[in-house]
C-alpha cells in the first residue's frame, strides 16, 4: 500500500497537467485521464474531443509575462500575445520537460465519479473499467459547454455558438454575408473584428445587452496587464487608480459608436481587444442592443430596429458542468454559482479538489499551478484545512471581496483577481501549516483505496 493517498485527476489541460507535476514532485501517486489524444484542453486547435473553443486566428489576451508557469518560463523570443499554436506547443514542452506524458492516460474519459459512504471515490472510465481513489481532482475546464440564448421566433439562416467558430469560412462561409455577433466579451470582439473586415462580411452587427468598456492590449507601448496594481495595494485605491487610467487611455465608448456602459471600468471581466474600437470607429461594425426575436431572415432588437441577416454567432458564454457527478450537491446552480473554499474545496468533502475553476484576471493558465501548492501540502500532511464552519465564513468573506466590484451575472460568479488570490493563498497555506503542525502532521486523507476492490 502506498504511504500517501492515491489521486485521480480528470483532465490534462493546463490545470490538470500542472497539478500532476506538483503531485509527482511530492511523490503523491496519481492517475490522470484525458479524453483527447494530447494535452492542451481549449488551446488544442480542433481538439478531437470537441471541447476546444479555439479558432484559427486566436491569440491569447494575456501577455506572456502573466501567463507563464512559475517553474517553466516562456521563451524570451515569444511575442507579447502568443498565437494558439505557440500556447499548445508550450504546454506540450512543459509536459515533456517534467516527464508527465507517460503518467497521463489519453483517449480515456471519466464517465462517472461517485464518493462512497467511506469517502473513497469510485471512478468509472468510458472503457467500462472502474477504479478506486482516495482523492479526486477535477480539472475538466469550464469553457466547453456552450450557453445558447433562446429567442422567440424562427430564423432561416444559421445560428451557431462561438464555440463552433473556426474561421470566416468554417463551419459557415461568411464572405459577403450579413452577420450578427451576439455578446461583448473577448471572443465576441475577436470574432466580430475578424468578420468585419471589408473582404469578409457584407455587414457586421454586434448585439449586446449592455455597453462595456473595451480595453486595449497595450498601454503606453507595453502590455496593459503589466500595469496591474500590486496585490498589496488596498483594493479600493488600486481600483480607483486603474479606472482613472483606463478612462484616460480609451476615452468614452460612445465616441466609437458603442453604447455607454452602465458600470465603471473593471466592474466586469475585462473585454480586451486590439482591433474592436478601431473597427467600430471606422464603421466596419455597428453595435446593436439585445435581440428580442427572430423572424425569417430578420433579427429584431430592443430599440425597435431590425436587420436582415444570414448568420447569427452567439458568443454568449458557457455553462459550468461536471457530467461525471451524479450527486446534485456537486453541481453548480442554474446561474453558475458554485462556492468553494479558496475556489478549490467544497466544505464537508475533504478529498475533492477543483483546480482552475475560476475566471481569473488577467490569467487562468497558471492558476492551478498555484493552487496545487496547497493540494500537495495537504495530501502530505503539511497543511490542514480549517473546520467546515471556518471554511464557510472565509468563503463568504472571500466572495464578498472578490465579487463586490462586479455587476451580477453568471459570468462573474467565479471571478477573482489573480495577484490578490495568490497572495491570499500563500497566507492560507502558511496558516494551514501551523494547524497541521498542531495536529501532528497526520495525513488528512489516509491511503485506503488500494485495499478496496471494485465489482
Amino acid at each position: 500500500m502506498s504511504a500517501l493517498p492515491k489521486v485521480c485527476i480528470i483532465g490534462a489541460g493546463p490545470s490538470g497537467f500542472s497539478t500532476a507535476k506538483r503531485l509527482k514532485d511530492a511523490g503523491i501517486p496519481y492517475d490522470c485521464f484525458e479524453s483527447s489524444d494530447d494535452v492542451g484542453g481549449t488551446w488544442y486547435y480542433n481538439n478531437p474531443n470537441g471541447r476546444s473553443a479555439c479558432y484559427e486566428s486566436l491569440h491569447i489576451d494575456t501577455s506572456k509575462y502573466r501567463l507563464q508557469f512559475q517553474d517553466f518560463p516562456v521563451p524570451e523570443e515569444w511575442p507579447d500575445f502568443p498565437h494558439h499554436t505557440l500556447m499548445h506547443q508550450y504546454f506540450r514542452d512543459y509536459v515533456a520537460k517534467f516527464g508527465l506524458r507517460e503518467t497521463i492516460t489519453f483517449n480515456t474519459s471519466v464517465e462517472r465519479a461517485e464518493r462512497g459512504s467511506d469517502g473513497i471515490w469510485t471512478v468509472t472510465l468510458d472503457t467500462g473499467e472502474a477504479r478506486t481513489y482516495d482523492v479526486l481532482v477535477v480539472a475538466n475546464g469550464h469553457h466547453w459547454s456552450p450557453r445558447m440564448p433562446e429567442y422567440p421566433g424562427t430564423f432561416d439562416g444559421v445560428v451557431l455558438h462561438s464555440h463552433a467558430y473556426r474561421s470566416p469560412f468554417e463551419p459557415v462561409e461568411m464572405r459577403g454575408k450579413n452577420v450578427v455577433v451576439v455578446g461583448m466579451g473577448n471572443s465576441a470582439m475577436d470574432i466580430a473584428s475578424e468578420l468585419s473586415h471589408r473582404s469578409i462580411a457584407k455587414n457586421l452587427w454586434v448585439s449586446g445587452r449592455r455597453g462595456v468598456w473595451v480595453l486595449s492590449k497595450y498601454r503606453n507601448g507595453k502590455p496593459a496587464d503589466k500595469a496591474a496594481k500590486p496585490p498589496w495595494m488596498p483594493r479600493k485605491l488600486g481600483l480607483a487608480l486603474s479606472r482613472k487610467a483606463i478612462k484616460k487611455a480609451v476615452g468614452n465608448m460612445e465616441d466609437y459608436g458603442l453604447p455607454k456602459p452602465d458600470h465603471e471600468p473593471l466592474s466586469a471581466h475585462p473585454s480586451v481587444s486590439i482591433d474592436f474600437l478601431a473597427k467600430a470607429g471606422s464603421g466596419d461594425l455597428t453595435c446593436k442592443p439585445a435581440i428580442t426575436r427572430l423572424d425569417g431572415d430578420t433579427v429584431h432588437f430592443t430599440d425597435g430596429t431590425s436587420v436582415a441577416a444570414d448568420v447569427v454567432v452567439c458568443a454568449t458564454g458557457y455553462n459550468m458542468e461536471f457530467p461525471f457527478f451524479t450527486d446534485p450537491a456537486l453541481q453548480p446552480d442554474a446561474d453558475n454559482r458554485f462556492p468553494l473554499f479558496k475556489r478549490m474545496v467544497k466544505p464537508g468533502v475533504d478529498n475533492l479538489f477543483f483546480m482552475g475553476l475560476a475566471q481569473a484576471s488577467p490569467t487562468i493558465i497558471n492558476f492551478a499551478e498555484q493552487q496545487s501548492k496547497l493540494l500537495a501540502a495537504y495530501l502530505t500532511g503539511e497543511y490542514a484545512l480549517p473546520s467546515v464552519n471556518e471554511m464557510r465564513l472565509i468563503m463568504r468573506k472571500d466572495e464578498k471581496a472578490s465579487l463586490e466590484q462586479y455587476y451580477d451575472t453568471p459570468r462573474h460568479t467565479i471571478q477573482v483577481d489573480f495577484g490578490r488570490y495568490v497572495r491570499d493563498l500563500v497566507k492560507e497555506i502558511a496558516t494551514g501549516r501551523k494547524r497541521a503542525t498542531q495536529a501532528g502532521n497526520q495525513l488528512p486523507v489516509p491511503p485506503r483505496a488500494e485495499q478496496v476492490s471494485v465489482g
